[in-house]
């Protein structure tokens, strides 16, 4: 399961839709914009830039935590509660593209006794 979560069920390897500025949805209400995505095999992540919600915090989501995206409407559905989103490994502009923080991201949304699934 660790590598589906880095991978979009929807969208095709290596894809070249921009999905910045995407408003973002959790199951019980929005959680913000889409600020960065990345389409890499078995890596590929969006960040989400929160707002207000989380006091201006960036969020990164793994491609397989994501749901639904809607082109048209440029929104994004993904399965996790705002709680859970919340709870998730601290966004570092530093380090969040290195391997180690992407396993702690991974094993917090894809597996493990403490998995926000």
């Amino acid at each position: 399961m660790y590598q589906e979560i880095w991978t979009f069920r929807e969208m095709e390897p290596g894809s070249t839709v921009d999905l910045s500025g995407f408003d973002v949805e959790a199951v019980d209400g929005s959680i913000g914009h889409v600020d960065e995505a990345t389409f890499d095999v078995g890596a590929s992540y969006i960040v989400v830039d929160t707002g207000p919600w989380i006091l201006g915090k960036k969020v990164v989501l793994p491609a397989g935590t994501i749901d639904r995206i809607d082109l048209d409407d440029r929104r994004i559905w993904v399965g996790r509660t705002k709680e859970q989103i919340k709870g998730a490994p601290e966004f570092d502009p530093e380090t969040y593209r290195d391997e180690r923080y992407r396993e702690s991201v991974g094993g917090y949304y894809g597996g493990g006794p403490n998995a926000a699934s």
